[in-house]
């Protein structure tokens, strides 16, 4: 999700939710996103997962930013729509892990446990870099 704040673009981003994540911040944040439920369609497996990880209903005209393939494998499609956000995070997409590992004790956290938007250029400071391509995709879109 993007917004024009002031003439200046800004970019919804998430930090990741659980232990490994804690106390990081550049270089860690994600675009909302997720995996693709048998049968589903990519594009509105993109919307759900957008609204499971933040609350918010995705809505508006859409840009497709394509996709690119990481480094380990997976490859991510990616979708732009303009929008705000009132501050609150609801998410309803949880994971379950063993931490520390060998302990036998299951923790549950959430996805995501920040969004905030950010200026393209702190947003670039703050993503992983393989997700650093969508933000210029993006700019150069709305040009």
């Amino acid at each position: 999700m993007y917004k024009r704040t002031n003439g200046e673009l800004k970019v919804l981003i998430a930090h990741p939710g659980g232990p490994f994540w804690k106390g990081k911040d550049m270089d860690s944040w994600d675009i909302p996103k997720g995996e693709v439920k048998e049968g589903e369609e990519l594009f509105e497996a993109a919307k759900r997962e957008f609204k499971e990880e933040t609350g918010i209903e995705p809505a508006g005209n859409f840009i497709d930013l394509g996709e690119i393939k990481r480094k380990d494998g997976k490859v991510v499609h990616i979708w732009a729509f303009e929008g705000d956000w009132n501050g609150l995070l609801i998410v309803s997409s949880y994971v379950k892990m063993e931490f520390p590992k060998g302990s036998g004790k299951i923790i549950k956290f959430p996805e995501m446990d920040m969004v905030d938007f950010f200026t393209i250029d702190e947003a670039r400071k703050r993503v992983y870099p393989s997700i650093k391509v969508f933000l210029e995709r993006l700019e150069e879109k709305l040009k």
